[in-house]
Parts: structure tokens; C-alpha cells; sequence
């Protein structure tokens, strides 16, 4: 099933469908592993934000389901990151490479990377018990699938638009206090929270994108923009711990020197480029946003059950209209 809520239908019912196929999605991830383990879990893991993001819509009525649920999915999660976290850093020395302003800056790079695939391969080597926590992941999402029986919600269109507009604008709030806190001190991880928030709204846009296709496509394709650019800021972070943390993977002075160099250059490059996306992305109020999200829902909730409700009208009436115009 789509990543998509349809609005004319239950919505209690379409939260558990869009849930089960990408709970299921990652089971035959993570059981047939058609790319390897290591994509399997990667790709499993793309499988879990969007459940997450999707379980946020539900929190003003059902508080704990929401955090149940998403503490099941988030410390699954976290059980299989250590192989793909390693590989991500290979990427983004790689992407640095790309970016790189000397032919001495790029040979440090790539002395990097190698050093960084060494790296990711010991861990790898050591990591005899995946097989084992990819089943257990396997068992959790089949109890997530079950849990989803759990959810009791009301779904009246102009409730559940109701319950949309909060947990829409809980969450644009959120962002654009990031968005604060990063204009203010902007240190890594406000970038990190505007980057989740900014996923969280991308994925939520592809939920709900049914109420006004054109212009709901228009706006994930900015939020996704700027995910892209607060992505590659995080993994800029992150590879910074691992450089002050084991300054001796890089090499010389020389080398290390000229790789920090790399990620500051284009970390505020990034930062500069991110801070002018996420005005635009969240140039609307939280109030405005949701208001229309509400207004949206409910009107494409029920202009069917009205078309049906006149076909039906229309249908009785034919008989008899028929029946007069014989007569006649």
C-alpha cells in the first residue's frame, strides 16, 4: 500500500493498512535481504521513520498508543545501526571528496575514506550477532502488527481533521523552535532536531498528500530539499566526534588537519544553505498551516459520502421517473 492516508475512507483503517505494509515492508526486508544484510537493515530502517512520523498523527487522542509504540520501533531500530552507521561515514567523506578544494585536500580525503572502510569492516567482522538481531526485529514488527488491533479512535471526518490540525501544528512548532535555536547558537544537535523535524514534515506532506495533491507534491519537494541538505550537516557532526575521538584513524597531522578543514568549509556551507531552505519550508504559522490541513481533510472526507449520498438519492427516484414518463 501507498505511503498515503485517503481521506474518504475510515481513517482508523487506513492508519493500520499504511502501518501493516511498512511493518510487513520490513520483514521481507530483513528476512529475504535481497541487496545483503547490511542494506536489508538499512532499508528496513527507512521503514521504521515512517511509521514513526505516521504514529505522530494519532497523538492528541491516543497518547499511549503513540508512546508505546514508538518506543518499540525507535530502540528496534537502534539495535541495528552499528554496520550502517560506519558505512554512512565512508559516504560522507566520500561526499566531502566531492567537494574537495586542493588536490591536497582530496588525496587527505581519500586517505580517510580507506581508513574509515577498514573501520566499518572490523565492525562488520565483529558483529556476529546480527542474524540475531534482525530476527528479533522481525518478531517486534509482527507485535507491532498486532498492537495496531489496540487503536480505538473516533473517525468522524471533523474529529479526526481535528486531531490532524494538533498533531500538525505540535509539530510545526517544534520545527520552528529548531529553526530558533539554530539562528541563535546552532550547535549540532538543534541541526540534528530541524533535520527530524524537517523529515517528520516531509514524510507527514506524502501522509496526507490526497487533500490537495498538486500542492502538498510542491511542498514535500521542498521539505525534501532541505532534508537532503540537513542530512549531509549531520553526517558532517557525527563524523567530527569521530575525528576528535579517534584523531589516529586520519593519519598524519597534515591529513587530519585537511580533512577538519574539509568539514568546516562545507559544514557552513550547508548551514547557511539549510537556514534559507527552512524559512521557505516553514514560511507559514503553525496556526495558518493547521488550520488549512483541517479544512482540507474534512472537505475531501466528505464531498464523496455527499456524491454518494446524491447518487443514491438520484438512484430511488429513477424508477418512478420512468414509470411517469410511460405513462405519459
Amino acid at each position: 500500500m501507498a505511503y498515503r492516508l485517503r481521506p474518504a475512507k475510515s481513517f482508523t483503517d487506513e492508519f493500520r493498512s499504511v502501518a501493516e505494509s511498512q511493518l510487513s515492508h520490513a520483514i521481507r526486508l530483513l528476512e529475504d535481504q535481497p541487496d545483503g544484510p547490511h542494506e536489508a537493515v538499512h532499508d528496513a530502517r527507512k521503514r521504521f521513520k515512517r511509521l514513526r512520523a505516521l504514529y505522530r498523527l494519532v497523538q492528541p487522542d491516543a497518547k499511549t498508543f503513540r508512546r508505546q509504540e514508538n518506543t518499540r520501533i525507535r530502540d528496534m531500530a537502534q539495535t541495528l545501526s552499528a554496520v550502517r552507521d560506519a558505512t554512512a561515514l565512508i559516504e560522507t567523506v566520500d561526499y566531502l571528496a566531492g567537494h574537495a578544494g586542493s588536490p591536497e585536500e582530496f588525496s587527505a580525503l581519500s586517505t580517510a575514506s580507506k581508513a574509515l572502510t577498514e573501520r566499518r569492516d572490523r565492525i562488520a567482522s565483529e558483529e556476529h550477532d546480527l542474524p540475531a538481531k534482525m530476527a528479533a526485529a522481525v518478531d517486534t514488527c509482527r507485535a507491532a502488527i498486532a498492537a495496531l488491533d489496540d487503536l480505538d479512535l473516533d473517525d468522524d471526518p471533523h474529529k479526526t481533521a481535528k486531531r490532524l490540525a494538533r498533531a500538525w501544528k505540535d509539530q510545526h512548532e517544534k520545527a520552528l523552535g529548531a529553526l530558533a535555536g539554530c539562528e541563535e547558537h546552532g550547535d549540532a544537535e538543534t541541526y540534528h532536531e530541524l533535520r527530524k523535524c524537517g523529515q517528520t514534515y516531509w514524510m507527514h506532506l506524502s501522509l496526507l498528500g490526497a487533500i490537495w495533491p498538486s500542492a502538498m507534491l510542491a511542498k514535500q519537494q521542498q521539505a525534501k530539499a532541505l532534508v537532503d541538505l540537513l542530512g549531509h550537516e549531520h553526517d558532517l557532526s557525527v563524523l567530527t566526534g569521530l575525528v576528535n575521538e579517534s584523531p589516529e584513524l586520519f593519519g598524519d597531522s597534515d591529513t587530519l588537519a585537511r580533512v577538519l578543514g574539509a568539514i568546516i568549509t562545507r559544514q557552513q556551507a550547508l548551514r547557511h544553505e539549510a537556514l534559507e531552505a527552512a524559512h521557505e519550508v516553514f514560511a507559514d504559522s503553525a496556526e495558518t498551516e493547521s488550520g488549512l490541513i483541517a479544512l482540507l481533510w474534512e472537505k475531501a472526507a466528505i464531498a464523496p459520502r455527499k456524491e454518494r449520498r446524491a447518487a443514491k438519492l438520484h438512484r430511488a427516484h429513477e424508477p418512478h421517473e420512468k414509470e411517469t414518463a410511460l405513462r405519459g
